[in-house]
């Protein structure tokens, strides 16, 4: 399993970014798929999943109705939308695969990329 993701950087409040992870090495499109993020000093938290076939969605209720999650299973990509960012999303951003029940509630335990630093601040 290869997840490597990008799309980081430094925003400023009320902005937007968009996050993308490049998956490899398992089938991609029958894997329901995650992002979580580690805030600074923080454990990880669960923010969205999406079916394998991008038919449901689910979100956080720190990010649900300010990011979107979608994923193209031709490039083995998935994207994170993240508007009307706020400086309490500072984190550091991995995507994961897994059921999103299961990574809902043990994000900590998922497999991860290398993730990308997403800082907001003024």
């Amino acid at each position: 399993v290869q997840l490597v993701e990008s799309g980081g950087g430094l925003e400023q409040p009320g902005e937007s970014l968009r996050l993308s992870c490049a998956a490899s090495g398992f089938t991609f499109e029958s894997t329901d798929m995650n992002w979580v993020r580690q805030a600074p000093g923080k454990g990880f938290e669960w923010v969205s999943c999406i079916s394998s076939d991008g038919s449901d969605t689910d979100y956080g209720n720190t990010v649900k109705g300010r990011f979107t999650i979608s994923r193209d299973n031709a490039k083995y990509t998935l994207y994170l939308q993240m508007n009307s960012l706020k400086p309490e999303d500072t984190a550091v951003y991995y995507c994961a695969p897994g059921g999103c029940r299961l990574s809902k509630m043990f994000p900590d335990r998922l497999i991860r990329g290398q993730g990308t630093q997403v800082t907001v601040s003024s």
